[in-house]
């Protein structure tokens, strides 16, 4: 009698791991695909960067934490946090859309390439919520991916791909990157 209820318990923890095993396999094989000519939302934006040199005070949106001499030319182990407005235009003193906050810092010896994480905080009549940035930024390049990771409110788990072109730059204490956002989840 005993080997007739454990054949039964067999089959039974047999056919319980084919349901699982196969559902699971139609779970993963059902992934949707992303067009990448086709996303959910398109946006274009400036970052503008004014780093703290003791004298600007009122107009700095960003400040060196860590900025070790000594190890090379090309700012490696500097560590920069800021708070940036984001403006549609290239005008520094437009109505800001959002503003950039986070941290960058310069992780290579030989040239110029920067780490950013950092959050759009949307916070206007035509925005609400934030979006999650974060990736290399390889200066040297005509244009660079970042990713978008994640966001909140009218952002609400978005994920794509910010493309980064540098539209000015005048040495250490300014520089303005335009932003071009797609989003393919959203």
């Amino acid at each position: 009698m005993a080997s007739l209820v454990e054949k039964q318990l067999l089959k039974s923890l047999f056919s319980f791991l084919l349901l699982v095993i196969l559902f699971s396999d139609t779970v993963f094989s059902s992934r949707k695909t992303f067009d990448q000519r086709k996303p959910c939302k398109h946006f274009s934006f400036y970052f503008h960067d004014i780093l703290y040199d003791g004298d600007n005070v009122a107009n700095a949106t960003s400040a060196a934490i860590v900025s070790p001499p000594g190890l090379g030319n090309f700012k490696f182990g500097k560590f920069v946090i800021f708070d940036g407005p984001i403006t549609m235009d290239k005008n520094y003193l437009s109505e800001p859309l959002a503003r950039a906050q986070g941290f960058y810092f310069y992780d290579m010896k030989m040239d110029f390439n920067a780490w950013f994480c950092y959050t759009l905080v949307f916070n206007s009549t035509q925005h609400k919520g934030t979006l999650n940035i974060m990736g290399a930024d390889l200066m040297m390049e005509p244009t660079r991916d970042l990713s978008v990771v994640g966001g909140t409110g009218d952002f609400f788990m978005a994920r794509g791909i910010a493309t980064f072109v540098t539209d000015i730059f005048q040495g250490a204490k300014y520089f303005r990157v335009k932003m071009d956002v797609k989003l393919y989840e959203c």
